[in-house]
């Protein structure tokens, strides 16, 4: 297949999650961050159906949502009221079992998902609010918030998914520590059968600075998505810290997550049309997570020092060393990409013997680090089935060049993606 048709696609990729980050305004970085292990799956698709959903993935995952606070406020700055409750930081009591429909009847607008969230954050000064929802019926906004320790950012987001898609599974997975810095994170299993996620991270998805970002992602068992976000600054990229730390400890910001009003305004949403779409599939491969597999795959004498989880079960990687220096391995695995074949494999690709269709890539890698280079084996399958494995010549493909080449040779990266444990068995 000719690079032509490689590289365009992995551009309008990475121009589809930047400009993601860039209308969510005050999140880019999160978003890009929160994206990074969605993007390295998604950008292998060539579908335009999945290039939105990958923006979809981005947007869930990463949602970036601020507090809306009504129009004509005057000057703009609200005092809250002493006599209003401050968020408890006990744990909050488990949602009462009942539908959507007998929650809430309606999608909340950015007013009111404002008054539900002024009665729950703590006594404070409130200003400069701005609605940055990107649809109707998906709201999200943001204030400055100030508890008397300096102005912070404070965005809160609602959404819906299919219940068990990946985006449900994965908006409350902790990140792996290959792609984004933190101090803490965790992720449990509340009562009601929700999923909870706390991060204490940075702005800068990839090292620390005095700026932070502390987050609460929660998932209810109905697909309902409540994201919370706070900074230690007034949230812009790049704004130079207000404070020490967000104003919000983590038990306040999971009491402010886990509030049954956006728990139940968030299930009373309709259905994210993109989540709605995916296919209910099991494991993509037959041996389990992708990492597994890749792991029984590499070659004997060759260290393995770092590999991605079990969780994903489409996309995986493990680190290699060989003694001469770490190298990033990759894999995604598609069950049938037989309607972009033509596209994705030319008239120049290897055919073998199976009929399996194998093209290849050498180029320098995406990151703009010097001396990265990016060697890649596509395959597909006559049932379409589509394995594609990449490696670089460091152990990060935005870290400096840990050696001339990849650990592993095209020969090498061409046997693992043909190999048959990646298939089920016929």
């Amino acid at each position: 297949m000719p690079d032509a048709d490689h590289d365009p696609f992995e551009k309008r990729l990475t121009d589809v999650l930047r400009d993601t980050g860039t209308e969510f305004g005050t999140d880019q970085q999160m978003l890009a961050a929160r994206g990074e292990t969605h993007g390295r799956r998604l950008r292998l698709r060539r579908r335009a159906a999945v290039v939105v959903g990958g923006a979809a993935a981005v947007a869930l995952v990463g949602m970036g949502g601020t507090l809306l606070l009504p129009a004509g406020q005057g000057d703009g700055v609200r005092q809250r009221s002493a006599a209003a409750a401050p968020v408890a930081p006990a744990t909050p009591s488990p949602s009462p079992t009942h539908t959507p429909a007998e929650t809430a009847s309606k999608v909340v607008s950015g007013e009111e998902l404002l008054r539900i969230l002024e009665k729950l954050l703590p006594e404070g000064r409130i200003s400069d609010n701005k609605d940055e929802g990107d649809t109707a019926d998906r709201p999200r906004a943001k204030v400055l918030y100030d508890d008397g320790g300096g102005k912070a950012a404070v965005t809160v987001s609602l959404n819906r998914v299919k219940p068990g898609s990946m985006e449900a599974r994965q908006a409350t997975q902790c990140p792996d520590t290959m792609f984004i810095v933190y101090d803490t994170c965790t992720s449990t299993k509340l009562s009601d059968g929700s999923a909870l996620m706390l991060l204490k991270r940075y702005e800068s998805p990839k090292s620390r600075t005095d700026r932070k970002l502390w987050t609460a992602d929660l998932m209810t068992p109905a697909g309902g998505y409540v994201g919370v976000q706070e900074w230690n600054s007034t949230g812009g990229l790049g704004a130079p810290a207000t404070r020490e730390q967000p104003p919000l400890d983590l038990n306040r910001l999971k009491a402010l997550a886990t509030a049954p009003e956006l728990r139940a305004a968030a299930d009373a949403m309709p259905v994210d049309a993109r989540s709605a779409a995916e296919p209910d599939t099991g494991p993509v491969t037959p041996g389990g997570s992708i990492s597994a597999t890749l792991s029984r795959l590499v070659p004997h004498g060759i260290k393995i020092v770092r590999k991605s989880g079990a969780d994903d079960d489409d996309f995986g990687y493990v680190v290699l060393d060989d003694g001469r220096g770490a190298s990033l391995v990759q894999v995604n695995v598609q069950p049938d990409m037989r309607d972009v074949e033509k596209q994705l494999f030319g008239p120049d690709a290897k055919v073998l013997p199976d009929g399996t269709k194998v093209a290849t890539h050498q180029q320098p890698g995406e990151k703009g680090i010097p001396g990265i280079v990016w060697w890649s084996v596509d395959t597909i399958r006559p049932d379409g089935r589509r394995v594609v494995i990449s490696a670089f010549n460091s152990g990060a493909q935005d870290s400096p060049a840990t050696r001339k080449t990849p650990v592993l040779t095209m020969k090498q990266l061409e046997a693992i993606a043909t190999d048959p444990r990646w298939h089920p068995q016929d």
